[in-house]
């Protein structure tokens, strides 16, 4: 199992918009959708922490999966009502256009006991 972890900057005053996006998808009425889209796409593991700066707020995301690259890609051009939905919100909140492609981040450590 593959990983890739990186950090999404929140735009100017979309962190609670983007904390109730996030929350349907968690346990609300987009879990199903959300649950169906990732197991397409091959991804196994999906988590995401907000991170308060001074600077400004970050979505830290980690994402596991056999391909990862693949499984970005696959959500990045899904036509899927959810994924669309998904690339909208990113692009609103974060004003990243995910169909655009996604540069993969670059890792300098990976320690494991």
């Amino acid at each position: 199992m593959k990983s890739m972890a990186f950090a999404a900057p929140l735009l100017p005053g979309k962190t609670e918009a983007d904390i109730a996006a996030m929350a349907t998808v968690q346990n609300g009425e987009r879990r199903a959708a959300h649950e169906a889209s990732r197991k397409r796409a091959g991804i196994t593991r999906e988590a995401a922490w907000l991170h308060r700066t001074p600077a400004g707020d970050v979505v830290v995301v980690l994402i596991e999966a056999d391909d990862v690259e693949a499984a970005m890609g696959a959500i990045a051009t899904s036509q899927d009502p959810h994924d669309v939905w998904f690339r909208e919100h990113i692009k609103d909140a974060h004003g990243m256009d995910v169909a655009e492609g996604f540069p993969p981040p670059e890792q300098l450590i990976d320690f494991r006991a």
